[in-house]
């Protein structure tokens, strides 16, 4: 195996600073990929003759619910024993930081997203938000479908920024050395998947364009969720398990958490099938 034929992967986690102020990479994505799902909406709203003050608080809600649904994904689903056994591990699953041995804390961020978490947030918030607007929830949960693969992407472009989800141990000519992790050549599994999100968008637009009728049947929120869980279900194959326990169920937490997702997504594009 020639290490020197693979792809060296060791960027600085910091983008820029502000002062005081450290911007990270993963954040500054983060925040990119929901920036270019609010003006895909926006424009969706408008083209749809939608009033813009029912536009206004979406993103709000939607940050909200991504935010906590990923946070207490990550916390009770991948590492329960850690974050729900004492009072520490519960503050920090609420609030950024950590605490050190000798007592004091640290601001960290919230590090551990999971996003199955974000997707079930999300639709929480949703349906909050269709209560306060009085909208067709498939209405709204189409349109935040079809902009959907923007956010995906650039969250998982942030994670090959931090070298997380790393992939398993490969000899393709495109394989990574995450310096960060060890000298061995993996899989991309972030860039897989930022690469099948993007083109998830470019399909959902080029669909919404063709069948505009579609929208408010729940057909393009099934087709998102069948194409992202699906995917992200065979992707795991070529990742490494997240946490230890992981390594003795016959599949690992992100394939099991991706079957309901799927089979909502399926009954959903059937569904929309039988009202058109």
């Amino acid at each position: 195996m020639n290490l020197l034929s693979y792809i060296l992967w060791n960027p600085d986690l910091e983008a820029f600073h502000l002062g005081p102020i450290t911007i990270r990479w993963y954040g500054l994505l983060w925040i990119t990929g929901l920036a270019l799902a609010f003006f895909v909406v926006q424009r969706l709203y408008k083209e749809q003759k939608i009033k813009d003050e029912l536009f206004d608080p979406l993103f709000f809600y939607c940050f909200i619910g991504i935010l906590l649904g990923a946070r207490l994904g990550h916390c009770i689903f991948y590492q329960p024993d850690y974050f729900l056994t004492s009072w520490k591990g519960f503050i920090e699953m609420w609030l950024p930081i950590h605490f050190k041995p000798d007592g004091d804390w640290i601001l960290t961020g919230y590090a551990g997203l999971a996003s199955h978490g974000g997707t079930l947030g999300l639709m929480i918030a949703l349906w909050v938000y269709v209560k306060h607007t009085k909208l067709s929830i498939w209405t709204v949960l189409d349109n935040i479908a079809i902009a959907t693969g923007t956010t995906a992407c650039f969250i998982r472009l942030g994670n090959l920024m931090n070298s997380e989800i790393i992939g398993k141990i490969t000899d393709v000519p495109w394989a990574f050395i995450f310096e960060k992790v060890d000298p061995m050549p993996r899989h991309p599994g972030q860039l897989y998947e930022a690469i099948a999100y993007a083109l998830l968008f470019f399909i959902m637009w080029a669909l919404h364009k063709k069948m505009p009728e579609k929208i408010g049947t729940g057909w393009y929120f099934g087709f998102c969720l069948t194409y992202i869980f699906t995917f992200r279900f065979f992707i795991e194959y070529t990742k490494e398990i997240q946490e230890a326990f992981e390594a003795t169920l016959p599949l690992d937490m992100g394939q099991i958490l991706s079957i309901p997702f799927i089979i909502l997504g399926v009954y959903c594009m059937i569904k929309a099938k039988k009202k058109n």
